[in-house]
C-alpha cells in the first residue's frame, strides 16, 4: 500500500488525512498535539513534529511515496522547497505568497511532481479554466468564491474555516487581475458588487489575489477573482485596515516590539473561530466566455457545498481537501506524471484528469454544476 504523509493536522489537513486513509497508508504530522489527538480514533498514524525545522522535516518524509502540504501560508514555500530537495512528490494547499515557479528547475532536477495551490480556489477553479482554455479561445474568466457560516453574528458576520493569519493576508495582499489583455493591480477589498446566491441570499464580492499562477499560464484577456462575504463585512475590515491593525511594521509598546497584524490575528481568532460542528457553506461561481469551434460560447459553473452532518466535516475542508486528494490519487496511481511545478490548470488540460477529479469529488458529494 502506498504511503502518504500529511504535513499539518488543522481543519483541512485532518479532513485530507481521514479521506486518504480509506485507500492509503496515511501519517499525519503536526507540532500541535491537540490537532493530532483528534485523529487518534482514525486509521491514521500520528507524529508530533516541528515542521519548520528543515532537518527534522527532511528526515520525517524520507520513507513516503507522496507528501501533502497543509501548513499555514507563511511556512508554505520553505516547506515545499525542503520536500522537493528531498526528492519527494508533493501536492500543496498552503497558498503561500512567493512564486512557486522559482522552484520549477529544482523540481525537474530532482525528478519531482509538485502540484501547488491545489484547493478549491485556487485549485478546482484553475482546473475548470485549464480544461476549457485547452478546447476553446477563452476571452473572459471570473471566479467568485467564499466560505461562510449560516449564522450571521455582528460585527464580522464571518467565521474563518482556516488560519486567521491567512484570511488577513487575503485582505491586505494587492489583487492582481487582467483586464483587456493588461495585468493590473488593485487594492484588496476593492471592486465591490452584490451577487444573489440561492439558499443564502445576497453576498458581496470584492477583489482578492486569487488568480496567482493563472496570470502566467493562461493568456486569457480578462481574468477576475473575487472573494464572497455577507454585505457589510468588508466595511468593518476596511476600517481595521485603515487604522493600521493589519500592518506588518514593528511598533514598540512599553518596550515591547510587536507587529499589529500579529496582535490582530490573536484577537480575531476567538471571534472568527467556528463553533464545534457549526453549519457553514462554500459557494463558488465560475463564468467563462469565448469562442468554441468558431461560435460564441459561455459556461457558468456553480458549486454549493455545506457542512457534512454525518462526518462532521466542514464544507471548506471538504471542497479544499478533497480536490487536493483527487489530485494526490492521480499521482499515486501514476495517472499524472508531469515533472516540475504544476499549477492545477495543467491537470485540467488533460481530459482524463479533469473527468477523474470531478468524479472523485462527486463520489464525496462535492458537485460542481454546469448551468
Amino acid at each position: 500500500m502506498k504511503k502518504v504523509i500529511v504535513l499539518g493536522a488543522g481543519m483541512v489537513g485532518s479532513a485530507i488525512a481521514i479521506d486518504l486513509a480509506k485507500d492509503y497508508d496515511v501519517t499525519s504530522a503536526d507540532i500541535n498535539p491537540q490537532n493530532l489527538s483528534k485523529l487518534k480514533k482514525q486509521k491514521i498514524k500520528i507524529v508530533q513534529s516541528d515542521l519548520s525545522d528543515k532537518k527534522e522535516l527532511s528526515n520525517l518524509i524520507k520513507d513516503y511515496d507522496l507528501v501533502i502540504g497543509a501548513v499555514p501560508g507563511f511556512m508554505g514555500f520553505k516547506t515545499l522547497k525542503t520536500v522537493i530537495e528531498a526528492g519527494k512528490n508533493i501536492v500543496d494547499i498552503s497558498f503561500f505568497g512567493e512564486d512557486p515557479f522559482e522552484l520549477d528547475s529544482l523540481a525537474k532536477e530532482k525528478n519531482v511532481i509538485a502540484v501547488v495551490d491545489c484547493g478549491v480556489a485556487p485549485g478546482l477553479s484553475n482546473i475548470i479554466l485549464g480544461y476549457h482554455n485547452k478546447r476553446m479561445k477563452v476571452d473572459f474568466f471570473k471566479c467568485c468564491i467564499g466560505g461562510l457560516p449560516f449564522k450571521r453574528t455582528m460585527p464580522f458576520q464571518y467565521k474563518a474555516p482556516f488560519s486567521p493569519v491567512d484570511v488577513i493576508e487575503e485582505y491586505i495582499r494587492p489583487a492582481r487581475l487582467r483586464e483587456n489583455g493588461f495585468e493590473v493591480v488593485k487594492e484588496a477589498l476593492s471592486g465591490s458588487e452584490l451577487i444573489e446566491v440561492e439558499k443564502v441570499g445576497t453576498l458581496e464580492a470584492f477583489n482578492t489575489d486569487g488568480l496567482r499562477s493563472l496570470l502566467k499560464t493562461m493568456m486569457v484577456p480578462t481574468m477576475i477573482e473575487k472573494t464572497l462575504r455577507y454585505p457589510g463585512h468588508i466595511d468593518v475590515i476596511k476600517t481595521l485596515k485603515q487604522a493600521g491593525f493589519f500592518s506588518n511594521q514593528l511598533m514598540e509598546i512599553d518596550g515591547i516590539k510587536i507587529k499589529p497584524v500579529d496582535l490582530s490575528a490573536k484577537l480575531l481568532f476567538p471571534l472568527w473561530k467556528l463553533e464545534e460542528n457549526e453549519p457553514e457553506f462554500t459557494y463558488m461561481q465560475i463564468h467563462i466566455k469565448g469562442k468554441e469551434k468558431g461560435s460564441k460560447k459561455e459556461y457558468l459553473y456553480k458549486m454549493f457545498d455545506r457542512f457534512d452532518e454525518e462526518t462532521k466535516t466542514s464544507s471548506m475542508a471538504r471542497t479544499t481537501g478533497y480536490t487536493c486528494n483527487a489530485v494526490a490519487d492521480l499521482i499515486l496511481k501514476g495517472l499524472y506524471k508531469r515533472k516540475g511545478i504544476s499549477p492545477p490548470e495543467y491537470l485540467g488540460e488533460d481530459e482524463n484528469c479533469f473527468r477523474k477529479i470531478r468524479a472523485y469529488l462527486e463520489a464525496r458529494n462535492v458537485v460542481v454544476k454546469e448551468v
